[in-house]
């Protein structure tokens, strides 16, 4: 395998890893239809400050989100729409796997 694509395989595992965390996943949700602040966030998710900025910091450093300050106020945003495209989709196929194993328990067990 050439290096250029084990270095992009690596590029690409990171940044998998990256938004398959949970609340970074809730984070992106969150800002799906436009900029927030920390504090819109923290509303939006009940996700504590804190963790919130930790979570934003992977984000931003990996290139998922971007920031826009005005005065004090920082604004975050998804950096490119096709993160959330990818989001949807994933999220797609998550229901259809959930569809396809609920009907085979229901198939197999009907009474559950």
């Amino acid at each position: 395998m050439p290096t250029d694509c084990k270095s992009f395989f690596d590029l690409h595992s990171e940044l998998c890893k990256t938004l398959s965390h949970p609340k970074r996943q809730e984070i992106l949700d969150s800002l799906r239809h436009g900029e927030m602040t920390v504090n819109d966030i923290v509303l939006r998710t009940g996700i504590s400050q804190p963790n919130l900025s930790q979570h934003l910091a992977i984000l931003r450093n990996k290139g998922v989100v971007a920031t826009r300050h005005e005065g004090v106020k920082v604004f975050y945003s998804i950096s490119h729409p096709k993160i959330i495209q990818a989001f949807d989709l994933i999220s797609e196929v998550m229901r259809e796997i959930l569809k396809d194993q609920n009907s085979a328990i229901n198939t197999v067990s009907p009474q559950l």
